[in-house]
């Protein structure tokens, strides 16, 4: 079946509002998915209301956001292509999720809905559904605008479930609340096996579970996102994912003790590993602000590094925490919202900049262009975000005299085997003396 630029190849899911297809754009030569509204939603009311929607959320850039890659009208039928992820969050929690996987789902999820909140744009539809996952575990929130249009248009046709909806929202009355609501609800879940309902009286099922899996400080944060009286919860995503960041590194410890406890042999002898990433992260955790931990050897990293220090496993595309409000589409580190590029990639220049310029103190230094129109570095910087002139400075690391031989850069040799900044092998001469 062909509809336009699209050849139809089979329905991936049917709602109450609209349904999802996989298909082959023969111009592109790519798969999408298209979501296509059933024909009795198409009065040229809704179609308007589309149309004010996907104007509205076209224009955002955000690398944990679904993109809206063309929306049109074919043969009388409004037609929505997005780029095909692998499966719904929802798919994926068929079956067994880690408590860590489970977090950085989170994470990624609070700061798509950060970015959003932060251009007064509330999503209305956050659920399992609307989370499309990548590969590496990179995850995307879809549907917006198109969730606000479905809202209202189902709701007035009396019929749709509370869901994972907030309870002011089930009456007509969304705000920033609510989504910090169901992004909650979803988190819960993920961990605890159970979707509460209302009237949502704590504990709720499955808390036992979730106490056995998160340290109790997550617990709190996750009763005061799923309180009743709204006035109680996070003012808006922004604030959540700000009070979420601060308790991931407790919860990681807590998960990477819960680990080597249950692999404890029966011998005392000590982890030399765990103790070196203890000692390094104490040494140096200001310096290189190590943010992250790696998937396979749990080692402390940063937002800049390209590899592992420890075992050399190449940086996840999915991200690591960051500081900055805003990700790069192409390598999806963090960036401040008045760079015109990426400082860590060579990608194409951001389509939304700031009007305003942002002061920050991690500025120390400054790009070589006479022609640069602001000429501020920042550590670890590949490229000038103003210019996008490659920076020729060999950065060091603070406390740490050796280089690495191939690339230049400062490494912490009496810690490290690979070097972080170009994934080569340090050689073990290098290795021997700090």
């Amino acid at each position: 079946m062909k509809l336009g630029k699209y050849r139809i190849l089979r329905r991936l899911a049917t709602g109450g509002f609209a349904e999802v297809f996989k298909a082959l754009d023969s111009v592109e030569g790519v798969h999408v998915a298209l979501k296509i509204p059933h024909p009795q939603f198409s009065s040229p009311q809704i179609l308007n209301d589309f149309r004010k929607e996907v104007r509205l959320t076209a224009g955002l850039e955000h690398p944990n956001i679904l993109p809206i890659k063309n929306a049109e009208f074919l043969e009388g039928r409004l037609v929505v292509a997005t780029p095909l992820g692998k499966e719904s969050l929802a798919d994926r929690m068929r079956k067994r999720t880690s408590v860590a996987l489970a977090l950085d789902f989170m994470e990624q999820m609070l700061e798509a809905l950060a970015y959003a909140h932060n251009e007064r744009i509330i999503h209305c539809d956050v659920k399992p559904e609307n989370l499309i996952l990548f590969p590496d575990n990179w995850l995307r929130l879809g549907d917006f605008g198109i969730a606000r249009v479905a809202m209202r248009t189902m709701s007035g046709s009396g019929s749709g479930t509370l869901g994972y909806m907030a309870p002011e929202q089930a009456m007509g009355k969304p705000s920033f609340r609510s989504d910090v609501f169901s992004a909650a609800l979803i988190l819960y879940r993920v961990l605890s096996g159970e979707l509460p309902e209302w009237p949502y009286r704590w504990p709720l099922p499955g808390h036992a579970k979730l106490r056995r899996k998160v340290p109790p400080p997550m617990v709190d944060f996750l009763q005061r996102s799923l309180a009743v009286d709204q006035r109680k919860r996070f003012a808006n995503a922004s604030q959540m994912l700000s009070a979420f960041q601060r308790l991931l590194p407790g919860a990681r410890r807590a998960l990477s003790g819960k680990r080597r406890k249950k692999a404890k042999p029966a011998s005392k002898e000590p982890d030399w590993p765990v103790i070196r990433h203890r000692e390094f992260t104490r040494r140096f955790r200001k310096v290189l602000d190590l943010r992250a931990s790696c998937g396979r050897c749990d080692g402390p990293m940063t937002e800049a590094m390209r590899g592992c220090p420890w075992c050399g496993k190449p940086r996840p595309k999915n991200g690591t925490t960051s500081r900055f409000p805003a990700r790069c589409p192409r390598c999806r580190r963090g960036r401040k919202l008045d760079w015109r590029f990426c400082a860590w990639c060579f990608g194409p220049g951001f389509k939304k900049v700031a009007d305003r310029e942002y002061s920050d103190v991690r500025y120390e230094a400054r790009c070589d262009n006479a022609a640069c129109s602001r000429k501020l570095l920042m550590p670890y910087m590949r490229y000038c975000p103003w210019c996008r002139r490659k920076v020729r400075k060999k950065w060091p690391v603070a406390g740490a005299r050796r280089r690495c031989r191939s690339c230049g850069w400062g490494v912490v040799s009496a810690y490290w085997d690979f070097c972080p900044w170009c994934a080569k092998a340090l050689e073990p001469q290098v290795r021997r003396t700090h």
